[in-house]
């Protein structure tokens, strides 16, 4: 096959492939082998699914519903892309055999629509609104997927590795925020074994493609920034971007990233020294080093920046003080859902250091506290908290001594406290707190264009 993310070649039998995906299936989760007739992106997410514990017979997990649902959508992003997706794939929803679903980057269903006799159809697998449908969760399906590997995919009948899910075809691609290239979700058709066709799947990609570009406008729209004040993203970036009103925003270089960030948690000002101090430590820094980086900074922001001392004249609004809110307000669903991954992540300078460590540590502290498992889940999943001690033994701490998900989370538990070189013993009534920096925000990241 040319292109391996389509589930069927040209001019092959739906029927007969059904029947060959179906043995497979049946050989691997009764022995582990896999055949040859499975793609390699099934094949690969198979093993994904039976590494995290994914039980055959699943059956997808219903997270929020009702108010809470109503108000996760209406803060989510992709609310502002649902009409260029009703434009581009209503016609498709409303045609009797079809549904658009659209879900947020954990796998969340947001919304699910089209016809309702097929949507009654759905339901019966908790094909809805608020149901967790990420491949940890419900197998090998197209948006869950989709968002394992960030690509566009089609995943066919027997395909899904949860068999209430195998009379379903499926093509869903990836959507991104256009300005940190972040997964921020995926929209997704889901059909019969018509939809094993090329046209589908260019399909969800145009319109993934299309929804980026649109909120790509929105984003760079002169009032996209409240009252005209500039914006500073740096969470989850190495290099922070600087939104300043109309045109695209400006990509700062890593240390102009790091200056621009401690004047916008210093609306006061920092002397020369003080700010060499914050961005270079103890280290033996000339101080016509740091007045060569701040006067080709001053190139690029022109009269924002004022000396004597240092500051700018309209102090940025900040992605991590956006978090920092959402904690004061109590709001911790937002607080996490705004935070984007560490603060400059790869960034040593000790006063970035000790923003970073102390913004991670307020979330922390507040999921800790509050204990919410679907929370503590979506903090376990991301890069910077995956190898998080702490956070898993919450996690397993919360779950039902029958729950199926209980084996892995144990498992992953004990991997980690032998990483650390502590007791091998799931829980330990003298468990030390667990200090490894490996726990906290430096991690590999994306070049992003």
């Amino acid at each position: 096959m040319l292109n391996p993310w389509l589930a069927l070649e040209a001019g092959a039998d739906a029927a007969e492939r059904t029947g060959q995906v179906r043995r497979a299936h049946e050989e691997f989760v009764t022995g582990g082998a896999i055949g040859t007739l499975v793609r390699d992106v099934v094949a690969d997410s198979w093993r994904r699914c039976a590494g995290a514990a994914v039980e055959p017979e699943s059956l997808a997990r219903i997270d929020l519903a009702d108010a809470d649902l109503a108000a996760y959508r209406a803060a989510h992003p992709l609310a502002r892309l649902m009409p260029v997706f009703r434009e581009l794939l209503g016609t498709v929803a409303d045609d009797g055999a079809h549904l658009l679903s659209v879900c947020d980057e954990t796998g969340r269903m947001l919304w699910v629509e089209g016809h309702p006799q097929v949507r009654r159809h759905a339901e019966r697998m908790n094909f809805v609104p608020g149901a967790r449908w990420s491949e940890r969760y419900i197998g090998t399906n197209a948006p869950g997927t989709a968002l394992a590997v960030d690509h566009a995919v089609q995943i066919f009948t027997a395909e899904h590795y949860c068999r209430p899910v195998q009379a379903w075809t499926c093509a869903a691609a990836p959507v991104h925020d256009p300005r940190t290239r972040r997964l921020i979700g995926a929209v997704d058709i889901t059909g019969g074994d018509h939809l094993a066709s090329p046209q589908s799947l260019a399909l969800v990609q145009a319109t993934a493609r299309a929804a980026e570009a649109y909120l790509a406008e929105l984003t760079s729209a002169p009032d996209a920034s409240a009252g005209g004040a500039p914006v500073l993203s740096a969470l989850g970036r190495d290099e922070a971007l600087l939104q300043t009103g109309g045109g695209a925003p400006l990509r700062l270089g890593r240390r102009h990233s790091e200056i621009m960030l401690l004047l916008a948690a210093h609306p006061e000002g920092l002397t020369g020294d003080r700010l060499g101090l914050e961005l270079y430590g103890e280290r033996a820094v000339t101080p016509v080093t740091l007045r060569a980086e701040l006067s080709r900074l001053r190139g690029l922001l022109g009269p924002l920046l004022d000396s004597r001392p240092y500051r700018l004249r309209q102090p940025p609004r900040t992605d991590h003080v956006a978090v920092l809110d959402a904690l004061a307000a109590g709001d911790l669903p937002a607080a996490l859902a705004a935070y984007r991954g560490p603060l400059l992540p790869l960034s040593e300078a000790p006063g970035v250091m000790r923003l970073r460590r102390q913004l991670e540590d307020r979330l922390r502290h507040a999921l800790l506290a509050g204990r919410d498992p679907v929370l503590l889940e979506e903090w376990v999943r991301a890069p910077w908290g995956e190898d998080d001690l702490e956070m898993w033994e919450a996690l397993l701490a919360g779950r039902p001594a029958r729950d199926p998900l209980r084996v892995a989370f144990a498992s992953r538990v004990r991997e980690l406290r032998r990483a650390y070189g502590l007791h091998d013993a799931v829980t330990s009534p003298a468990r030390p707190h667990v200090a490894d920096p490996r726990r906290y925000a430096t991690y590999p990241q994306r070049s992003r264009p």
